[in-house]
Protein backbone atom coordinates (compact mmCIF):
# COMPACT_ATOMS: atom_id res chain seq x y z
CA UNK A 1 0.00 0.00 0.00
CA UNK A 2 2.66 2.31 0.67
CA UNK A 3 4.25 1.72 -2.20
CA UNK A 4 1.06 2.55 -4.50
CA UNK A 5 0.63 5.89 -2.70
CA UNK A 6 4.14 7.12 -3.15
CA UNK A 7 3.36 6.62 -7.35
CA UNK A 8 0.20 8.71 -6.83
CA UNK A 9 1.94 11.57 -5.45
CA UNK A 10 5.11 11.35 -8.39
CA UNK A 11 1.95 11.12 -10.80
CA UNK A 12 0.13 13.92 -9.12
CA UNK A 13 3.57 16.18 -9.11
CA UNK A 14 4.36 15.06 -12.87
CA UNK A 15 0.55 16.27 -14.07
CA UNK A 16 0.75 19.66 -12.14
CA UNK A 17 4.72 20.04 -13.96
CA UNK A 18 2.86 19.00 -17.19
CA UNK A 19 0.13 21.54 -16.62
CA UNK A 20 2.07 24.42 -15.73
CA UNK A 21 4.00 24.07 -19.03
CA UNK A 22 0.15 23.51 -21.21
CA UNK A 23 -0.70 26.79 -19.67
CA UNK A 24 3.03 28.17 -20.14
CA UNK A 25 2.10 27.75 -23.96
CA UNK A 26 -1.41 28.84 -23.97
CA UNK A 27 -0.01 31.91 -22.59
CA UNK A 28 2.16 32.42 -25.09
CA UNK A 29 0.18 31.56 -27.76
CA UNK A 30 -2.42 33.94 -26.81
CA UNK A 31 0.53 36.41 -26.79
CA UNK A 32 0.60 36.91 -30.57
CA UNK A 33 -3.09 38.19 -30.32
CA UNK A 34 -2.34 41.34 -28.27
CA UNK A 35 1.45 41.96 -28.88
CA UNK A 36 1.96 43.79 -32.47
CA UNK A 37 5.31 44.43 -32.17
CA UNK A 38 8.29 46.73 -30.36
CA UNK A 39 7.62 50.30 -30.83
CA UNK A 40 11.47 51.41 -31.76
CA UNK A 41 11.55 54.66 -31.51
CA UNK A 42 14.12 57.72 -30.16
CA UNK A 43 12.13 57.79 -27.46
CA UNK A 44 11.56 54.41 -26.90
CA UNK A 45 15.37 53.65 -26.83
CA UNK A 46 15.63 56.34 -23.90
CA UNK A 47 13.29 54.71 -21.84
CA UNK A 48 15.64 51.43 -22.31
CA UNK A 49 17.22 52.98 -19.96
CA UNK A 50 14.41 53.43 -16.76
CA UNK A 51 13.61 49.45 -17.82
CA UNK A 52 10.67 50.99 -19.55
CA UNK A 53 9.64 49.01 -23.14
CA UNK A 54 7.76 50.50 -25.79
CA UNK A 55 4.86 47.77 -27.57
CA UNK A 56 2.40 48.01 -30.21
CA UNK A 57 -0.49 46.44 -29.23
CA UNK A 58 -4.41 45.95 -30.46
CA UNK A 59 -7.21 47.72 -29.49
CA UNK A 60 -9.09 45.48 -27.26
CA UNK A 61 -6.01 44.32 -25.13
CA UNK A 62 -5.81 45.68 -21.62
CA UNK A 63 -3.36 45.95 -18.76
CA UNK A 64 -3.51 42.77 -17.61
CA UNK A 65 -3.91 40.67 -20.64
CA UNK A 66 -0.44 42.62 -21.47
CA UNK A 67 1.11 41.86 -18.72
CA UNK A 68 0.75 38.40 -19.17
CA UNK A 69 2.12 38.23 -22.82
CA UNK A 70 5.12 40.12 -21.88
CA UNK A 71 6.23 38.30 -18.93
CA UNK A 72 5.30 34.94 -21.35
CA UNK A 73 7.30 35.85 -24.42
CA UNK A 74 10.16 37.39 -22.84
CA UNK A 75 10.47 35.54 -19.38
CA UNK A 76 10.58 38.64 -17.56
CA UNK A 77 8.69 40.12 -14.27
CA UNK A 78 6.58 42.72 -14.92
CA UNK A 79 5.80 45.76 -12.41
CA UNK A 80 3.94 48.13 -14.55
CA UNK A 81 1.65 48.42 -17.42
CA UNK A 82 0.60 52.10 -19.21
CA UNK A 83 -1.41 52.86 -21.96
CA UNK A 84 -1.57 54.84 -23.97
CA UNK A 85 -4.28 55.53 -27.50
CA UNK A 86 -2.83 57.00 -30.31
CA UNK A 87 -5.43 58.72 -32.44
CA UNK A 88 -5.53 58.81 -36.03
CA UNK A 89 -3.98 62.34 -37.54
CA UNK A 90 -5.15 64.14 -40.90
CA UNK A 91 -2.72 63.76 -43.75
CA UNK A 92 -2.38 66.41 -46.53
CA UNK A 93 -0.52 65.34 -49.86
CA UNK A 94 -0.10 68.43 -52.06
CA UNK A 95 -3.21 70.65 -52.84
CA UNK A 96 -6.26 67.84 -53.49
CA UNK A 97 -4.62 64.48 -51.39
CA UNK A 98 -5.80 64.09 -48.21
CA UNK A 99 -6.64 61.48 -46.08
CA UNK A 100 -5.85 59.56 -42.59
CA UNK A 101 -2.67 58.39 -40.78
CA UNK A 102 -4.29 55.56 -38.86
CA UNK A 103 -4.56 55.38 -35.20
CA UNK A 104 -2.67 52.67 -32.93
CA UNK A 105 -2.56 51.91 -29.04
CA UNK A 106 1.01 51.05 -27.11
CA UNK A 107 1.89 49.64 -24.10
CA UNK A 108 4.44 50.84 -21.93
CA UNK A 109 5.84 48.35 -19.64
CA UNK A 110 8.19 48.58 -17.15
CA UNK A 111 9.98 45.54 -15.86
CA UNK A 112 11.96 44.80 -12.96
CA UNK A 113 15.51 45.96 -12.52
CA UNK A 114 18.53 43.70 -13.58
CA UNK A 115 15.94 41.95 -16.07
CA UNK A 116 16.41 42.98 -19.87
CA UNK A 117 14.36 42.31 -23.26
CA UNK A 118 16.23 42.02 -26.56
CA UNK A 119 13.75 43.63 -28.80
CA UNK A 120 16.41 43.58 -31.71
CA UNK A 121 18.61 41.07 -32.56
CA UNK A 122 22.39 42.20 -33.08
Amino acid sequence: MALFKKNTKKAKEEAKKIETKIQNKIKNNFAWRLLIAPHITEKATTLEEQNKYVFKIYKNANKSEIKEAVEGVYNVDVENVQIVNVHPKKRRIGKRGEGWRKGYKKAIVKIEKGQKIEVLSR
